[in-house]
């Protein structure tokens, strides 16, 4: 450990303030709880604080701050989607994250890449051909390239992935970006912590009360203490079953854990993001050189965050099957996170039918870039207690009416 760095540790006082003030108590009443330390429970707390002037808030984390999905997760950001209100949504995420920085004052280390993802089949072709034209109708900027292109742009790819899944091209996305995820997490609770947002960690949540009546929020139940309110946002996502239970609402979510793993950091080489849904693999390229791998959901529901060796086997595989030169460098850790899915591949969001209990789930494999956008739009639904029109099509209700939003074409290798 350098010198410097222990004389800073061993001081009793230092220069830098605590990024998050450590509150001893819980208040008896607070005008929103919300359920959910991570990025997008963090996000609504700062949007309904800094647009909405509500900052009598409680944000409970069982754990620490920002250590579920939002710590578990490959940090993808882009607005390539297939349904209208998928493209809509993700595009003004997009257009909020490059802003961030500038928010917090603090680097989130936002980097503009640009995605590629990639097309083995003439299917597969097709879908990039509709999403492309989708995208540009709302004026993303996405197009359809041929594998001529790919190998230009990336010209040290094994191009026919070793004669097992050939590319025929890609659908590019120029806006594809990647960013540090646990200062975003950071970043939102520091901004709501200084607007007077209280963030109690190592708190959780045993039970959300009712009225009378059943119908409505009337306060949540602490391993520290009672909390009286009349707002409560459940944004945990591979507990979200558990909690809507307490309200005795059901949800056609099912959990699956979802693995990731990076690499020893490497001289930098691959700019770009590059995603296959037919090899089931996603990399990117970190500012420190390190090869960050994702894969698709394991096949099992399992409320778990375990790692597996078939998960690397496969994954190493596939990595190998597009850049045989890697065959020499090592893995040093992976992880997984529990993704919680919805039948259409889109999220839940917004009100339910018990009165002031509003839901922010379902987002799979995709959670980490609808950080701000979900934090603007559910901060409007809980501040207005209507829905922001950004997620009029991610009502829970759409499953009771059958009117699905269908965003698996769009899912990579979330399916």
């Amino acid at each position: 450990m350098p010198w410097r760095l222990l004389k800073f540790a061993l001081k009793s006082k230092h220069p830098e303030p605590r990024m998050f003030t450590a509150h001893s108590e819980l208040k008896e009443s607070y005008d929103a709880v919300i359920i959910g330390g991570g990025g997008h429970g963090l996000a609504a707390a700062y949007y309904l604080a800094r647009d909405h002037g509500i900052t009598n808030v409680a944000v409970i984390e069982k754990d620490y701050l920002g250590g579920g999905n939002t710590a578990r997760n490959t940090t993808i950001i882009r607005s390539n989607y297939l349904t209208p209100e998928g493209v809509r949504f993700y595009d003004e995420s997009v257009r909020l994250w490059q802003d961030l920085s500038q928010d917090f004052d603090l680097n989130l280390f936002y980097s503009t890449r640009g995605h590629y993802t990639l097309a083995h089949t003439d299917s597969a072709v097709r879908t990039m051909r509709w999403r492309a034209e989708v995208n540009k109708h709302f004026g993303i900027n996405s197009e359809l390239v041929d594998a001529q292109a790919v190998q230009r742009a990336l010209p040290m790819m094994d191009i026919t992935c070793a004669g097992h899944a050939p590319i025929l091209g890609a659908l590019y996305h120029a806006p594809g970006a990647i960013a540090r995820h646990d200062a975003v997490a950071w970043g939102y609770g520091r901004g709501a912590d200084r607007r007077g947002v209280e963030i109690h960690q190592q708190t959780e949540v045993l039970g959300i009360e009712t009225d009378a009546s059943g119908s409505r929020v009337a306060g949540v139940l602490t391993n520290r203490g009672h909390i009286a309110t009349r707002k409560v946002l459940c944004a945990v996502a591979g507990s979200t079953p558990r909690l809507l239970s307490m309200v005795g609402l059901e949800s056609p979510i099912s959990i699956h854990p979802l693995q990731a793993m990076v690499s020893e950091p490497v001289k930098p080489w691959l700019d770009p993001i590059i995603v296959s849904g037919s090899l089931h693999v996603y990399v990117s390229q970190t500012a420190r050189g390190e090869l960050v791998m994702g894969a698709s959901l394991d096949p099992y529901e399992l409320h778990s965050t375990r790692s597996t060796l078939d998960f690397a086997e496969s994954l190493a595989a596939h990595m190998l099957d597009l850049f045989p030169f890697l065959s020499d460098v090592k893995v040093v850790r992976q992880w997984a996170g529990m993704a919680d899915m919805t039948p259409d591949f889109a999220p839940i969001m917004g009100k339910t039918p018990i009165e002031g209990f509003y839901l922010d789930a379902g987002w799979g494999t995709w959670g980490f870039k609808a950080t701000p956008v979900s934090g603007k739009t559910m901060s409007y639904t809980l501040a207005n207690d209507r829905p922001h029109p950004l997620i009029e099509g991610f009502s829970l209700d759409r499953f009771r009416r059958y009117e699905l939003t269908g965003e698996k074409g769009a899912a990579s290798v979330g399916h």
